[in-house]
């Protein structure tokens, strides 16, 4: 069975799609996996919807932007394959963790990050359910995460929103601690396999052996640690330092970050789609069984 997989862009949290792919864990399925890059976050779709590609790894959050725009044919997009069940991201800065809120960003220099919505409209919704009003924040919004982390460390600005290995690089330079960790939030919808529905047919064995071989990450993973992880991963982020990488891969799965299972978790959907929506991403609660392929119900 050939498959031909688009990732979403190269990112540290995607470390189980890399792994499952080089322990040959689909081959061991039965499937010849053409990997494919993207030139930009959500650049996948288009491919897919033109049927240059099979399927892509990527935020829900495509999929229910979508649906909130036109009603689900068999070209539409849907999610399955639950991989990043919570945020990846973190707010890294010099305040004293034990003492930081979120409110504190209303006085304190803050940027967000700017390649992509997700962090920032989840962030919103944890600020709303603290009190605070993210349109009362004077936020930084247009700023790559490089240029954050040299801005942090020159002082000119105070909290910055990342995902690691940004987190990890932070902390080794002496430019900030992690002051708040989106993970703690619980389960939001973040990253899995998507596809259109058509494609949901036409694929189906080889989807059902993808999720099959994606299964075997979290007990791999259980048994072999980050340290490994990171050796067989590290191909792929040449640009890293070891030490980096392996503490960017224990931060993530200390954090619980992967559950790399077949189903979606509503809970997490729910959290994304709320924030879509109190955000005014999105201008209707999402449907999790509209998004969501069959086979993915929880």
């Amino acid at each position: 069975m050939n498959i031909k997989l688009a990732e979403n862009f190269r990112a540290v949290f995607y470390a189980p799609f890399y792994a499952t792919h080089a322990l040959g864990l689909f081959a061991k399925e039965g499937l010849s996996i053409t990997l494919l890059d993207s030139p930009s976050p959500g650049a996948g779709i288009a491919e897919l919807v033109q049927g240059n590609i099979d399927v892509m790894w990527g935020g829900p959050l495509r999929v229910i932007k979508e649906r909130d725009l036109k009603p689900r044919t068999d070209s539409s997009l849907v999610a399955f394959c639950e991989v990043a069940a919570k945020d990846p991201f973190f707010l890294v800065g010099k305040s004293d963790p034990a003492e930081f809120k979120l409110s504190d960003l209303l006085k304190l220099k803050f940027a967000s990050v700017s390649e992509v919505p997700t962090p920032w409209l989840c962030l919103q919704e944890d600020l709303r359910d603290a009190g605070v009003d993210p349109a009362a924040i004077d936020r930084i919004d247009d700023k790559l995460m490089q240029e954050n982390v040299r801005a942090l460390l020159k002082g000119e600005t105070d909290v910055v929103q990342l995902f690691e290995p940004f987190v990890s690089q932070c902390i080794e330079q002496g430019a900030g601690q992690v002051l708040q960790a989106a993970n703690a939030r619980g389960y939001t919808a973040y990253t899995t396999f998507i596809s259109t529905v058509e494609g949901m047919r036409r694929n189906h064995d080889a989807f059902e052996a993808m999720i099959r071989a994606i299964e075997q990450f979290g007990p791999w993973l259980a048994e072999h640690g980050a340290v490994e992880l990171a050796r067989v991963v590290a191909p792929f982020y040449p640009d890293l330092s070891r030490e980096t990488l392996v503490s960017s891969m224990q931060r993530y799965q200390q954090a619980g970050l992967w559950t790399c299972r077949r189903a979606i978790s509503r809970a997490g959907f729910e959290r994304l789609g709320l924030s879509m929506y109190h955000s005014g991403y999105v201008g209707h609660q999402p449907d999790y069984e509209d998004c969501v392929a069959e086979c993915a119900y929880e």
